[in-house]
């Protein structure tokens, strides 16, 4: 009988330090997986008010891995667990006798999930990846004001407190591990997992590598989706995202004036005029009463009291042994037949040593079982097969993730809607069809394919699938067993659960865009509440479907780009007696102090990521390592003035000290020899419109390894061989005539 949570029963051993390692099994054991911290004497290596959120539901022990009697103890767990997480150098694991090759023998059923800053085939793979040292590499500092394809003109660089890079990659740390295990229930076998975080922010980076080689973009007109000051001096982001925009073009009076021909530049003023006539709030309200999308500009200390922040319990109130009572995020994904929970607090420091030793008496090695030969097997979710109904990029992201761990993905679009959003991006490795759900025919066709499918992907605001006759209960009703997942702006709870969405609105509402804009909101760099509601949507579909392995039993499962949002910020988003809210924001921060910071050097910007007293290591900067404070910073500053980057960096990289060149130009990183070889920039042939570069999949599985699948089809081209899956292929001709499917005419390029 299956416990109450879908990872009931499974063991971690937990080895992760900073962000990424304690982040990806905070999300197991959020999920009822039993995980087993450990710590080093002294505790994590970052001791931030973060680790009670990222610590909580988990055990304690603290073992000196250099002492014999305590490296024996962390062998002894591995060898008795499901899975282990570190986040180390690579080798490092290795040389302790605890990597993958030695305990794998001891444990062929172990799934071995590392997340180290480079990959152990990069050749970077020995240097110091400090979060700000992965997001000089990755792009993460350029300045973003407009759409993924307008590049304005870069001063400087911007620094994020916001660790993308180690965010994405706990994301893909834990769609991986889940699916990972569900391969092993078919084979018996574990396999080796890594998820380096340079590669895994290229989930992140998305459209904005997206780049056509010989196929004209078109032309951006005025751009209505911004940042507008209100009557009350408070800032609001509006989208025009969906078919209620031109009723709210109208309702505001500028219908005529765009009509008229009238200048961007003149559209741009009106539009400012008219949003100081209202409060943010009055202007939310507005916007909600005419059902388009728009939403005030918080601070992330106002998102921890915001109504949807509670009621949607993605910010809960916690206690915990050093902070107290706190409020901070609370569970996501969400699955109905087994909830996640956090069930205990952070723990104390080897507040388990004894029971954890004691099991170790008890607990028997894991058996061998299955494929153990090492071999690749086939893709760990062949013979799943997935509908995905989603449109711009959270929802067809998660199908796309499922499709790249080896899903059959049917892609179905709507034949009225052109061009398909984002398809280039989003919809590789998946077969489409372009199919009039409005029709009779249409929607019969449509549960056909629902007997066939394992799990239905739909992005749309809550409530709406259910007027079309296709939500949760009525497809339950045709297949018990479905695994249904919804993904929208701000999930099935709350006050703004009806509310439209898109990725600007969840920056807007959560607080990303007051901290990295300062005085005026801006964008952050990629769209990263987007594609991280897909990978967390993605973890839930695997999750359900290891509950469903074991009880037969589907379940809807959620996820929220507002969810998203409080995720990412979660290195921030504690509040308790005594916090202060001083992380570096605004469009000139470029660092958190002298030792982590952005400097200019005489070529271009480097990022320094040095700890206390390591710069007496680097010839070039020793005679500065006395200094401190502002006065060791206006030194860095005149000093790394007369030096060129790529010579100062590698002389500090030699030291092991953490130093990068800070790249800005996203066509030069998807250009680079590098991140092409490992598949992490891909151009290729697609559909009548020739080559495209665009982003590949970032995780590496030994034995169900990913592949990014063919590229993004002609929209509406794969109809034959998805009518033929339910006997329908004779019925391609007919269904043209009658408008039920479209094969030419809607367009890929958006």
């Amino acid at each position: 009988m299956a416990g109450a949570f879908a990872l009931d029963g499974i063991r971690v051993i937990d080895f992760g330090q900073y962000i990424a390692g304690p982040m990806a099994a905070m999300f197991l054991a959020d999920q009822g997986a039993d995980v087993i911290r450990v710590d080093p004497p002294g505790g994590p290596r970052w001791n931030t008010p973060a680790n009670a959120t990222w610590n909580r539901g988990k055990r304690s022990i603290v073992l000196e891995l250099k002492k014999p009697e305590d490296l024996a103890t962390a062998k002894q767990l591995i060898a008795t667990a499901d899975v282990v997480i570190e986040n180390f150098r690579p080798g490092v694991m290795d040389r302790l006798g605890l990597g993958y090759a030695a305990m794998s023998a001891a444990n062929p059923r172990l799934v071995y999930c590392a997340l180290p800053g480079f990959g152990s085939d990069d050749p970077r793979a020995g240097l110091k990846a400090w979060e700000g040292v992965l997001g000089a590499a990755t792009c993460a500092f350029s300045q973003r004001t407009g759409t993924p394809r307008v590049h304005p003109p870069v001063t400087h660089p911007v620094y994020s407190a916001i660790p993308f890079s180690s965010s994405y990659g706990a994301f893909l740390a834990a769609v991986s591990v889940a699916i990972a295990l569900h391969a092993r229930e078919r084979s018996g076998a574990g396999q080796r997992i890594e998820v380096p975080l340079f590669d895994a922010t290229f989930t992140a980076i998305g459209s904005r590598g997206l780049r056509y080689h010989k196929v004209k973009v078109p032309p951006q007109h005025f751009n209505w989706a911004r940042q507008l000051q209100t009557k009350d001096g408070r800032w609001f982001m509006y989208v025009p995202g969906n078919k209620h925009f031109e009723d709210f073009v109208k309702a505001i009076g500028l219908a005529d004036d765009r009509d008229a021909g009238a200048s961007a530049q003149e559209l741009g003023r009106r539009f400012d005029e008219v949003f100081k006539q209202r409060t943010a709030l009055e202007w939310e309200a507005f916007c909600e009463k005419i059902g388009t999308e728009g939403g005030s500009c918080n601070s992330s200390a106002e998102w921890l009291k915001h109504p949807q922040a509670l009621e949607s319990k993605i910010i809960a109130d916690f206690e915990d042994p050093e902070l107290g009572p706190f409020r901070g995020p609370g569970i996501t994904p969400r699955l109905s037949a087994t909830p996640g929970a956090v069930r205990s607090p952070r723990p104390k420091l080897d507040a388990h040593r004894a029971e954890i030793l004691s099991e170790l008496k008890l607990r028997k090695p894991a058996a061998a079982g299955g494929n153990s030969t090492g071999k690749p097997m086939r893709g760990a979710l062949e013979g799943i097969k997935v509908l995905d109904l989603c449109i711009i990029l959270a929802g067809p992201t998660c199908g796309r993730t499922l499709a790249e761990f080896g899903a059959d993905v049917v892609k179905i679009d709507s034949p009225h809607r052109s061009p398909v959003q984002s398809h280039n991006d989003i919809n590789r490795a998946k077969r489409s069809i372009l199919l009039d759900l409005k029709t009779p025919e249409g929607l019969k066709i449509f549960w056909q394919l629902v007997d066939q499918a394992d799990v239905v992907l739909q992005n749309m605001r809550k409530g709406v699938a259910d007027r079309l006759g296709i939500g949760y209960e009525a497809v339950k009703k045709r297949k018990p067993g479905i695994v249904y997942c919804s993904l929208n702006t701000f999930g099935q709870l709350g006050p703004y659960a009806m509310r439209p969405g898109h990725e600007q609105i969840a920056q807007a509402i959560s607080g990303m865009q007051l901290r990295y804009g300062g005085g005026k909101p801006a964008l952050a760099p990629y769209p990263v509440n987007d594609y991280g509601t897909g990978l967390l949507g993605a973890y839930a579909v695997a999750l359900a479907l290891l509950h469903r392995n074991k009880t037969g039993e589907g379940q809807h499962v959620d996820s929220a780009l507002a969810y998203t949002a409080t995720m990412l910020q979660s290195s921030l988003l504690q509040d308790y007696a005594g916090k202060k809210w001083d992380e570096p924001a605004g469009q000139e921060a470029l660092g958190t102090g002298p030792l982590y910071r952005a400097y200019e050097a005489r070529d271009g910007w480097l990022f320094l990521a040095a700890q206390e007293g390591e710069l007496a290591r680097c010839a070039e900067l020793k005679d500065l390592a006395s200094k401190s404070g502002a006065d060791l910073e206006r030194a860095l500053e005149e000093r790394i003035k007369g030096h060129a980057v790529d010579a100062l960096v590698a002389s500090l990289q030699k030291a092991d000290i953490g130093a990068y060149r800070i790249l800005l130009d996203s066509n030069a990183l998807m250009d680079d020899p590098l991140v092409q070889s490992r598949g992490l920039s891909m151009t290729r042939e697609h559909d009548e419109i020739g080559p495209i570069t665009t982003t590949g999949p970032a995780p590496r599985l030994s034995r169900t390894p990913l592949v990014p699948g063919r590229p993004a089809p002609k929209p509406g081209s794969d109809a034959a061989s998805i009518l033929a899956d339910i006997g329908m292929g004779g019925d391609v001709d007919r269904l043209l005539r009658e408008h039920v499917i479209v094969m030419d005419g809607v367009s890929a390029i958006s």
